[in-house]
């Protein structure tokens, strides 16, 4: 499991800067605020993401993607429990391996292998089967928020 020991934190730092987030570095064996799993999994509170060495990369772009996603007045009064729905959490799981393209060492391949081992679960069994062949409602979440374009330009399912 790749962690952000693994990866340059400032660059991890400035992708999330530039959708308006902090990445905000916890001590060593410190409790992680705002974490939904628990230690190491990353927190979220508000537009700060916090994170620990021993944080994995997957679930750091997780839940910073959960802050991404969200409107503006509800990104401020996120505490722990970001998700809104199964299609935002969708969206979230998609954008994460878009931006995972973005960070030096990571790359979608790696990062799909790593939410595999986590044990996220999807439809057809694993992560590249959902991204390749299941994701077009997340997509389609995406670009109706103007979201599209990160990581690589998506294009709404047509109908």
């Amino acid at each position: 499991m790749l962690t952000l020991a693994d990866i340059d934190w400032n660059a991890a730092a400035a992708l999330l800067a530039r959708y308006g987030l902090a990445l905000e570095r916890v001590a060593h064996g410190a409790p992680i605020p705002g974490s939904y799993w628990g230690e190491p999994e990353a927190g979220v509170i508000g537009e700060k993401v916090y994170a620990r060495a021993d944080t994995p990369v997957h679930s750091l772009l997780h839940e910073a993607c959960h802050l991404i996603v969200a409107p503006a007045e509800r990104r401020a009064t996120i505490h722990t429990d970001a998700s809104d729905s199964q299609a935002e959490e969708d969206a979230s799981c998609y954008l994460q391996i878009l931006l995972a393209d973005a960070l030096p060492g990571v790359g979608r391949a790696r990062l799909m292998d790593d939410m595999d081992a986590w044990g996220y679960t999807f439809r057809f069994g694993s992560t590249r089967a959902w991204f390749d062949r299941d994701a077009e409602d997340a997509q389609t979440w995406l670009f109706a928020r103007g979201l599209y374009g990160i990581g690589e330009p998506l294009k709404p399912t047509s109908t």
